[in-house]
């Protein structure tokens, strides 16, 4: 997963808020907070694998154990937990309620923290060593993105034993959308940005290496998976409203990928080893559970169900993983 804080105007050449001749009329179409379930007769509904409209509405009474520790490693710009008045207040977690409700089901989790906007070597190095102090030697089963892969493929810890990643809507092949950014910004701002992303104590090193070029062209062909090693994916796809945030980077990706998104990442992107299925409705932020509260909220007031919830969706891949016997 990533999360991208830049913001952008559209260029005359790119329309930004194209809607396919074949798309159904606005007031046929149900909208939510930033996102809408996707036609199903839209023909690239194939490219999607195992289509999930609802199986994660609500939370099951049952839900299998791993009996392996899981390890949960956050995307771009994230945190384990973010403090903004020291121990005053409460922290912010980027995990909202998702490590909490794992552990109550009995899985041991560890919350890796690795450098925000560090290169994907950065992140790597500092992961491997998380894995290393916390887990202990224990088999771990990883929900995670482009460092795990780079730490299991490049850097072979041997301190540390993992059966399974698990990336969601992680860009293997890399973001149209980073593509436009540098385009449009340029060189000459991306380094004054950079500069004062350095003088606020952030790395720099992980924007450059979410383009398709860098991914496809240098990434993937370094990058093999590792034989004995489980690697699964899912990608998610919405239909933003015209005030969604994501309503300029989605149609971005819409344009120059030509597929379906959540808004930062495309669903042929986000596929690696075994594809286990295409989250209908869901945003990049719906993912983390950033966005449930205020989002089904509204929903509710206009007689909406919900059809997403984040909670139900992470207890399901640790249900997935004890099915597979990890």
């Amino acid at each position: 997963m990533i999360r991208l804080g830049f913001r952008a105007t559209c260029r005359p050449r790119l329309n930004c808020f194209h809607r396919s001749p074949h798309a159904k009329p606005a007031s046929d179409t149900i909208r939510g907070f930033g996102s809408t379930k996707w036609p199903q007769k839209d023909p690239r509904i194939q490219e999607l694998g195992r289509v999930i409209e609802d199986e994660y509405a609500v939370i099951r009474d049952h839900y299998r154990n791993s009996k392996h520790t899981l390890i949960l490693a956050h995307g771009l710009l994230g945190f384990d937990e973010l403090r903004l008045a020291g121990r005053f207040l409460p922290g912010i977690q980027y995990w909202r309620g998702i490590r909490d409700a794992l552990s109550e089901k009995g899985i041991e989790v560890i919350v890796a923290s690795v450098p925000p906007s560090g290169s994907i070597e950065a992140r790597a190095q500092m992961l491997a060593h998380s894995i290393a102090e916390k887990a202990q030697g224990k088999e771990v089963n990883i929900i995670a993105g482009l460092d795990s892969r780079y730490m299991l493929s490049r850097l072979k810890p041997d301190n540390v034993k993992v059966l399974s990643l698990t990336t969601i809507a992680t860009p293997h092949r890399g973001s149209a959308f980073a593509d436009y950014m540098f385009d449009t910004i340029g060189p000459h701002q991306i380094q004054r940005l950079y500069k004062i992303m350095e003088y606020f104590g952030l790395e720099t090193g992980a924007f450059s290496q979410l383009t398709r070029k860098f991914m496809q062209e240098e990434f993937n062909e370094k990058t093999p998976d590792v034989e004995g090693i489980k690697y699964y994916s899912y990608g998610a796809s919405l239909e933003p409203s015209s005030w969604s945030v994501f309503a300029m980077s989605h149609s971005i990706i819409k344009e120059m990928e030509g597929g379906l998104n959540d808004g930062l990442v495309s669903v042929s992107s986000s596929q690696w080893g075994e594809y286990k299925g295409t989250l209908m409705g869901v945003s990049h932020l719906d993912l983390i559970n950033w966005t449930n509260k205020i989002k089904w909220y509204l929903w509710s007031l206009t007689g909406r169900k919900r059809n997403f919830n984040a909670i139900a969706f992470y207890l399901d891949i640790a249900d997935m993983l004890a099915k597979e016997g990890l």
